[in-house]
C-alpha cells in the first residue's frame, strides 16, 4: 500500500510541474505585452486549449507591442470598460501610482483599480531601467484616462523626492478635465481590498473631508524634522544621511503631525496644496527632513483655521 501510494504522489507531482511547465510557455510565446504580465485570464486559456488537445511550442517568439493590439489586450486581461453604475459615475476618483521595478505587480495593481471614469498618474522613478519605463509607457497608450506624470523625479526611499513625485502627478490631475471627487495615491506593491464602488461608498461618508489620519510626533520620529537631511545619490545605491544640523522651526508656527502617507484627498484640498502660501512654504521647509510626505499631508490638513471646514477630518490623537 505504501509503495502504490508513493506512486500516486509522484505522478501528481510530475503532472503540476508538467502543468506549470507548459503554462509558463504559453504565456512567453502568446503575451502581447511584455513577458512580466502573468494573470488569470491568461491561465484560463491555457486550461481550455490543454482539455482540447492543442500542441504548445516552446519557442519564445517576439512580443507584438503596437497600438494595434490595445483592444486584443484589454479583452485578454478582462479590463473594465464601461461604467458600473450610476454611483459611481457621479464620483470618479483620481490615483498616482508611483513605481519604479516590478512590471507584472503594477499590471495587476493597475487592472484592479482601472475604472474608465477614474483618471489615473503613474509616476515612474527616473532611475528605473529604460525596459521598465518602456513597457509601463506601452500599457497606459492603450488607456485615455492614464498617463505619465509630466515630470519624473529620481525617488530616494525617505527623501523629499518621493513626497515631490505625488505632489507632480497631484499637479497633473488637478488640470485633468475628469471631475474627480477623491485622489488617492498608492505606490507600486499596493492592491486594493475594496472594489472601485465600495471605495466611492466609503468616501462618500466622509462628506468632503480628508482622509490623512495622524498622531503627534512619537519620539522616535522627532528628529525627522529636527535635523537637516539629504538625499544622497550615486550608482549603487540611493540613501538619506542625517547631517545632525538642527533645521529652523517650520513655518506659520505649524504644529508638525505624524501619520501615514497614502491618504485620499479631495479636490478642493489638493488645489490648496498646489497654490496656498502655507503649503508651499511647508513644502520648502519640508525639502530636507527624513520623510516628509508622513507629516506633510497631516500637517497641512490641521492647520488650526481649518479644523471646523471642509479640509478637516480623522480626529488626532494625542
Amino acid at each position: 500500500m505504501g509503495s502504490r501510494n508513493y506512486c500516486l504522489f509522484s505522478l501528481s507531482l510530475i503532472a503540476a510541474l508538467m502543468f506549470v511547465f507548459i503554462y509558463n510557455s504559453k504565456l512567453w510565446r502568446t503575451n502581447y505585452f511584455p513577458r512580466a504580465i502573468a494573470n488569470a485570464s491568461v491561465l484560463a486559456e491555457v486550461c481550455l486549449q490543454m482539455f482540447n488537445g492543442e500542441t504548445f511550442y516552446m519557442t519564445d517568439s517576439p512580443r507584438k507591442t503596437t497600438l494595434e493590439n490595445c483592444s486584443e489586450y484589454r479583452a485578454q486581461n478582462h479590463y473594465i470598460t464601461e461604467t458600473l453604475s450610476e454611483e459611481e459615475a457621479s464620483f470618479p476618483l483620481a490615483f498616482t501610482l508611483t513605481i519604479h521595478k516590478d512590471f507584472d505587480t503594477f499590471e495587476r495593481l493597475f487592472r484592479a483599480i482601472y475604472m474608465p471614469q477614474n483618471v489615473y498618474c503613474v509616476h515612474v522613478d527616473r532611475k528605473a531601467t529604460e525596459t521598465f519605463k518602456d513597457a509601463v509607457q506601452q500599457l497606459l497608450s492603450c488607456f485615455p484616462n492614464a498617463f505619465l506624470a509630466s515630470k519624473m523625479e529620481p525617488v530616494v526611499y525617505g527623501g523629499f523626492s518621493r513626497l515631490q513625485a505625488d505632489l507632480n502627478c497631484m499637479k497633473d490631475l488637478v488640470a485633468s478635465e475628469v471631475p474627480w471627487k477623491y485622489v488617492l495615491n498608492t505606490c507600486g506593491q499596493d492592491f486594493p481590498l475594496k472594489t472601485n464602488k465600495e471605495i466611492v461608498q466609503y468616501l462618500k461618508g466622509f462628506i468632503g473631508k480628508n482622509l490623512t489620519p495622524g498622531v503627534l510626533p512619537p519620539a522616535h520620529a522627532i528628529g525627522r524634522t529636527k535635523y537637516v537631511h539629504q538625499e544622497l545619490l550615486n550608482q549603487k545605491y540611493s540613501y538619506v544621511h542625517n547631517t545632525a544640523k538642527l533645521k529652523a522651526p517650520p513655518p506659520h508656527n505649524m504644529t508638525i503631525y505624524f501619520g501615514t502617507a497614502y491618504v485620499a484627498l479631495t479636490r478642493e484640498f489638493a488645489n490648496f496644496v498646489l497654490k496656498d502660501q502655507r503649503s508651499l512654504d511647508l513644502i520648502s521647509w519640508s525639502k530636507d527632513t527624513y520623510s516628509p510626505d508622513e507629516h506633510f499631508w497631516v500637517t497641512l490638513n490641521r492647520i488650526p483655521e481649518q479644523h471646523e471646514d471642509v479640509f478637516s477630518t480623522v480626529p488626532v490623537i494625542s
